[in-house]
């Protein structure tokens, strides 16, 4: 976490406020917050912190195009529920259903790589439609995902409204995290989220527009 902190205010350093709705670059800083979809079987609560740099690939009728990347950090508490999850052929199953039935602290790493379709909707708004397939690690074992390598999955609708030196970025996700049978745990997790943001573009792109 004070890696992730120190980062972001290196990063601010290294920025300047201007106006992101025609920047070929941006980048933006969010935290979200989400639970699991309601279920008999475990509860999933998180927190994330993400940075993610946005790269405009192309407009067409008025529908931008850009594909993003960025790490973020996920905090999440998890307990199972359904004692009979964990099911008696499984290898010393009884204990494994002591073991996954506490209280579990789970941290996650996500290096996202993704993908957004954005149409504005007024002179300062603009909607769009965020996808992602990452590759992330998680350092604890549950019932439902191994410990290691997994993906996370994101599907996201964005309400983006500019000011004049930032815009700010809400947007609803789905969230779900598996590891395409790599490992022997793959029932993974799906929540829903909400995350908050602030959106900037780069100090070249700033001076660029400051000496036209």
């Amino acid at each position: 976490m004070r890696f992730f902190i120190s980062f972001l205010f290196l990063l601010c350093s290294n920025l300047i406020w201007c106006q992101s709705s025609n920047d070929s670059w941006k980048v933006g800083f969010s935290y979200g917050t989400g639970n699991a979809i309601k279920n008999t079987d475990y509860t999933y609560t998180n927190s994330s912190y993400k940075v993610l740099f946005y790269k405009k690939w192309r407009t067409y009728k008025k529908i931008d195009f850009s594909f993003f990347f960025g790490p973020e950090y996920n905090h999440a508490s998890h307990q199972l529920l359904n004692f009979y999850f964990v099911k008696p052929e499984t290898p010393n199953y009884e204990a494994k259903r002591d073991a996954f039935m506490q209280l579990k602290t789970i941290n996650e790493g996500v290096l996202h790589v993704g993908m957004t379709v954005q149409k504005k909707i007024s002179k300062r708004s603009a909607v769009y439609v965020l996808g992602s397939i990452s590759p992330m690690l998680t350092d604890t074992e549950t019932e439902r995902l191994s410990k290691g390598f997994a993906f996370c999955d994101i599907l996201a609708l964005g309400y983006t409204l500019d000011f004049k030196y930032f815009a700010l970025d809400v947007r609803p996700s789905f969230r779900h995290t598996s590891n395409a049978g790599l490992n022997t745990s793959n029932a993974g997790f799906n929540t829903k989220n909400i995350e908050l943001g602030i959106i900037f573009c780069t100090i070249k792109k700033a001076l660029l527009e400051s000496n036209a």
